[in-house]
This record gives structure tokens, sequence and C-alpha cells, in this order.
């Protein structure tokens, strides 16, 4: 099916009934399951006063309704606008407005919250609520009408908008990136090609689903017709190690907290994965001392560290299993279908060891930012998408990220990589996670202020600990001017880290 369908029918095309797709703490549903719960969300828009392209909202937590709600809204041609479910209201009604949308699938306990964020749109909730009589309109899923299978009713595919993903937000405010249907086929098809994903294989998924990188799991696992299994209690990782046992796993994907949390506070390494094929890290950088210690604790596993970005759907490059140890820091090659080059300000390549800008082409670039178009222009520019991060190229092609053009501190004069001070850092096997930002110096200009999460809990005598262990590793230049030892470090939902929440503490 080419990159011209829309991608609901592209998804669960000739799927077998019968099979598995998804497994919840609360059950599992198979793919005739799903189908029907998706043909319920087709026929209530379809029935509705939206009309093919309005935005929908779609406020909720992994489960049955947010795949389907998701699904049902690109299979009726308008335009998913998936939010966390801890949106805080100010956020969300800047949203509601910005994406005009009139219409809301929501989870129940998130209306009860935020009613007057809803107040005037039809809303369908994720079970019987409170009435709540300022809304346009309220339903709850399971009392929608059952659909039949709308066929072609779904008229939007290829170029049409099929999703608007907002960016987490961890750099700055978070704008809507426009995903079309062939966007996220293209992306679809690469993923599985690079992953040798089929029927067979199950995820373990702890990452939320309106993430780009949630997802991408969702997408590639319904498309080969495998299994997805969701557990959202990683806040007790040998809970979510065990489930990955007993449901046969062969898969695990999280950003670099999830393997720093499992690496260093599990007992993962005591464990064994007999079905374990491969586990996926991205969301940004998994530090050298734990992607070694990750291929230690994992020895028959395959490790796939790959780079995206919202702007690209979900995926930009991979690094081969094969090439950890010998390439170990980079973000290896483009996937299949997708150019990466390294500019400098000339917009020449960079020769290697020299710092450029990863500029990416392909069917996965984005369409832009939401109503955005001064951004839209600087970033995206004659199809080409301008990521924002700095990087090197060795002599075999392969990338290595410097860092965020916006994360970097000018100590001395000298610009420098908080990435790698934070890898510094973390060669401590004392603690768990750091982040560094800078701080105004009168001497420096900034310096470094380091946020730190031990190994244990006892906090009392740790900064002086890392202290010494900076002093052997950094210049005096770069050593922090402050550390702070925190119980956790400020994260989203998807597990990123938030520094603007750092910098403003």
């Amino acid at each position: 099916m080419s990159g011209d369908a829309n991608v609901t029918d592209f998804l669960l095309g000739g799927k077998g009934p019968n099979h598995t797709a998804l497994q919840f703490l609360s059950g599992t549903h198979t793919y005739g399951e799903l189908q029907r719960a998706i043909g319920q969300v087709v026929r209530y828009l379809l029935e509705s006063n939206s009309r093919p392209g309005d935005r929908v909202l779609l406020v909720a937590d992994n489960s049955l309704f947010w795949v389907a709600s998701y699904l049902g809204t690109m299979k009726a041609g308008r335009v998913a606008v998936p939010l966390p479910g801890g949106i805080p209201v100010r956020e969300l009604k800047s949203i509601r407005e910005t994406t005009n949308a009139t219409l809301a699938l929501v989870q129940s306990a998130v209306l009860a919250r935020h009613a007057e964020s809803f107040a005037g749109m039809d809303v369908v909730t994720d079970r019987p609520a409170r009435p709540l009589p300022a809304l346009g309109s309220q339903r709850a899923f399971p009392e929608l009408d059952q659909g039949e299978d709308q066929g072609t009713a779904g008229a939007a595919s290829g170029d049409a908008l099929a999703a608007v993903m907002f960016t987490s937000g961890s750099t700055g405010r978070p704008r809507g990136v426009m995903i079309s249907h062939a966007n996220i086929i293209a992306n679809t098809e690469s993923i599985i090609e690079y992953l040798r994903l089929s029927g067979q294989d199950r995820i373990m998924a702890v990452l939320p689903f309106y993430y780009c990188f949630g997802a991408s799991l969702l997408h590639t696992h319904l498309r080969v017709g495998g299994s997805i299994v969701v557990d959202s209690r990683f806040m007790y990782p040998e809970v979510v190690l065990e489930r990955m046992i007993e449901a046969g796993c062969t898969g695990f994907a999280g950003v670099p907290s999830h393997f720093q949390i499992l690496l260093r506070s599990s007992t993962l390494r005591k464990k064994s994965f007999p079905r374990l094929r491969y586990v996926q890290q991205a969301g940004g950088c998994l530090h050298k001392p734990f992607l070694l210690e990750l291929r230690q604790a994992l020895p028959g596993t395959e490790i796939f560290v790959m780079y995206g970005q919202t702007e690209a759907t979900a995926r930009l490059s991979f690094l081969p299993p094969e090439c950890l140890e010998t390439k170990l820091g980079s973000i290896g090659k483009a996937i299949p279908g997708v150019r990466l080059r390294v500019l400098n300000e000339r917009g020449e390549e960079v020769r290697p060891a020299e710092t450029g800008e990863i500029v990416a082409e392909g069917a996965n670039v984005a369409r832009g930012y939401w109503r955005a178009p001064e951004e839209s222009a600087a970033c995206f520019r004659d199809g080409r998408l301008y990521t924002g991060d700095l990087a090197t190229v060795d002599e075999d092609g392969f990338l290595y990220i410097v860092d965020r053009t916006k994360d970097f501190l000018k100590c001395r004069g000298e610009r420098v990589s908080c990435r790698r001070i934070e890898e510094t850092l973390l060669e401590s096997e004392d603690l768990v996670e750091a982040a560094v930002i800078g701080v105004p110096d009168d001497v420096l200009g900034e310096a470094v202020k380091a946020f730190v999460v031990g190994l244990s809990q006892e906090r009392n005598g740790l900064a002086g600990k890392v202290m010494a262990f900076c002093r052997e590793r950094l210049p005096p230049h770069l050593l922090p001017k402050e550390i702070v030892a925190l119980p956790a470090l400020p994260k989203n939902s998807a597990g990123k880290v938030l520094k603007a929440s750092l910098r403003n503490s």
C-alpha cells in the first residue's frame, strides 16, 4: 500500500481479526475488536457537525479508547491532535484556540479536572461521566453506535494532514508539527525495514502514544500484525520487567531516563529475557557509560540507538547494533528513504571532525508548524528539515551529535556542550541522572550548574562526592559552580528532562 493511502487503512488492512493487537493491564484486544472500536469513532465523527480536515483533540492516557480515537479520527478524514492527560490548563486552552478544535475525545478524569477548558465543545469520554451542561454535547465511548466498515469513508490520504503533534516543549514553547498521512506511512515502512519487524514481534510500550516515539511503536507493530503490550507503571521498574518476561516481549523501547533507571535502580542485570530480540533507544542521548552497561546487561539482545524529531514524524537515523562499540556515541546513518547531511554555515557539507547542523530530506519530513509561518520558514526550507542539532561526521559517514544549538554554555568565551559535561558526570557510579545548565558568572561569563540524582535516596554528602569526582575529570573552568542533589530530575510524561524547569528553579 503506497503513501497515498489513509493511515488507518495502511496500518490495519488485511489483519486477522482474532490476532492479539493490544495488551493492557485491563485486558487484551484483538485486531477485530480494535476495528470495531475504530468503527464507532468513525461513525460518530461522520454523523457529527465536524468536517474533513477539522481538528479533534485527543486527551487521554494509553488505552483502547486512545488507539480507537486516534485511528478513527484519521480514518474519518479529521486531524488528530494528541495531548497528554496531565496537560496544564493554560496549555490546553492555548492549543484548543490555535487549532480551532470544536470536538474532543477525552478521558473522563481529564474532563472532571478541566471541564471549563472544553466548554462549548462536543465531547466523547472514555466512560460515562457526570453530565456537564457547559459542553456542546456529551457522549460516552462505550455507548456510541456500532460502526459498519466505513471503507473509503476517510477520503484524506497522501499529503493531507493526519495529525498535529505538539512537541514536548523541553527547550521552549510547544509547537504543533503538521504530520501528513504520507509522512506516517513513509516513516513506518522505513522503521519496519531496519528493525526487521514481523507479526511475531511484541513490544513493551512504556512510552505515551501521544509522543511521536510512542506513536511510532503503535504504527510499526500494527502494520506488521504484531502486538503492543502497554504498561504505564515504570515508576515500579521491577513490575514492568516481570511483565515483559511473562508476556514474552521481543522488544523494548525507551528514552535515556528509562535505561538509566533500569541499569542503576533495578535488577535488570540479574534477569533473563529469553524472547527479547532488540531494544530501541531514542528521545535523547544515552551517554556512553550507560550504553556499555546496557550491552553488558543484555548480551544477547540487539541494541538500536536511534535519532529523530517530531518534525520528521519520528525517526531519522539509527546505529546498527553491530556498530555499538566500534562507533560508540554515534547516532549512525540515515534510515532507509532519508538523506542526512551535516552542513556548515555556508551550506557546505562538513569534513570529518568539523561541526555543522544536521539537515534532513525525505518523505517523512513534516509540512511545517501549525500556524507558525516564520518558525516554519526557519526550520523547513526547500523540502529540507534544519534540525537545530549540531554534529560531526567521521570518515565512514557515521554521525555524532555535539548538542542542540541552544544547549551550550559560553565559558571564558569558549562554547561548551552541556551534553559532554553530563556524560562526564555520569561516569560516576554514584549517579543515576545528571543535567547541566549555565548560570551567570562575573569571571567566566557562564558557569556550570549541575543537577544530579544519586544511586541511593540519601542526598547528604552527594554534592561533595560529585565535586571531588569532577576535580579528577574536568578542567578548572568547567567545574560546577553549584551542584544540586535532587530526588529526581523534572521530566515530561514522555520521560524527557525539562531543562526549562531547572533554569527556573
